[in-house]
């Protein structure tokens, strides 16, 4: 079985695996964040190098106000308690997305954790807070535009290398999969750049309820695959 090196994963249905149980939707977030942990050790025990998950789209902040301070608070926690989870499974993590769009509580949170994080060299988790893969390009094309008015930047030298570099995962390989939970098969702003090469695997269980096996399911169906980037042969 060919491990892919980079998984990302869109996180669907924990409102509507909360509903099948009789339980109010921000259960249905909580046992989410929970399986977040989970698949953590069962991507590296794996073998994958890179996890990078669809936490909270910009979109979301349409959701009921409700909802979105369950969301919140969630956010809080986790971030809160992560200092003590990556050193002991030596996980670097990083947010990608306007952290600058989040409640300067929440920044100091992430700042904090990215930095005593830095210099672990297990998994690599990136988790999207704040992210919209269209605000991304644009807050990439607003400071290419800074340099260019400042003449460090000449039209030369824009370049796929360059535009790539300059994203929020400027710094990590692109996905060579991509996961989406819950029967939806969109990608919802999500990694639009990143994804133009990546495998897709859309699975009808919701997250919560998306184990080991579904991800070994989804390696296995990667694993068959032929991948071209874009050699039409």
């Amino acid at each position: 079985m060919s491990v892919p090196n980079h998984v990302a994963v869109i996180m669907d249905g924990n409102g509507r695996w909360a509903k099948s149980k009789g339980l109010p939707r921000k259960m249905g977030h909580v046992q989410g964040g929970k399986n977040v942990e989970d698949m953590l050790y069962i991507a590296d025990e794996l073998g994958i190098k890179y996890f990078t998950v669809y936490a909270f789209s910009t979109e979301n902040w349409k959701r009921s106000e409700e909802e979105v301070s369950a969301l919140m608070t969630l956010l809080r926690s986790y971030l809160s308690s992560g200092f003590k989870k990556t050193a002991k499974n030596n996980v670097r993590i990083r947010i990608i997305g306007d952290r600058t769009g989040l409640a300067k509580d929440i920044q100091e949170l992430i700042n904090d954790l990215e930095e005593s994080s830095k210099d672990n060299t297990g998994l690599q988790f990136q988790i999207a807070i704040n992210y919209g893969s269209r605000d991304e390009i644009v807050r990439m094309m607003r400071s290419m535009a800074l340099e260019i008015e400042a003449g460090n930047l000449s039209s030369d030298d824009i370049t796929e290398e360059y535009v790539s570099k300059h994203l929020d995962t400027g710094d990590i390989p692109d996905p060579d999969l991509l996961i989406r939970t819950s029967g939806e098969q969109r990608l919802s702003n999500f990694l639009l750049w990143q994804l133009a090469y990546t495998e897709f695997y859309f699975t009808d269980k919701h997250w919560p309820e998306f184990d080991k096996e579904e991800l070994v399911k989804a390696i296995e169906s990667y694993s068959k695959r032929d991948r071209r980037f874009g050699d039409a042969k």
